[in-house]
């Protein structure tokens, strides 16, 4: 993984309009494309998304605009720092 893993954040992105496959590829290569994210899971029977990104390189609100635009709806989010041992 990259450099300064311990600033990485891990976010669980609700996205409504999601109605396959097809959408979770959608969503995770929006997300995939932003600087800093470093990891991206994205589950179409859960409607979520699992994000492992950097906060300082891009912030919460780009990672929920880019879901938008890729044509979905960023329903909301829970959000905490990763561990380290």
């Amino acid at each position: 993984m990259s450099q300064g893993v311990d600033r990485d954040h891990l976010v669980i992105i609700r996205i409504d309009g999601m109605h396959c496959h097809t959408c979770e590829r959608a969503v995770q290569n929006a997300l995939l494309n932003l600087p800093g994210v470093h990891e991206v899971e994205v589950d179409f029977p859960t409607k979520q998304a699992s994000v492992l990104y950097d906060q300082s390189a891009t912030p919460i609100k780009d990672l929920m605009q880019a879901i938008n635009d890729a044509g979905y709806t960023a329903a909301g989010f829970t959000q905490r720092q990763t561990a380290h041992s």
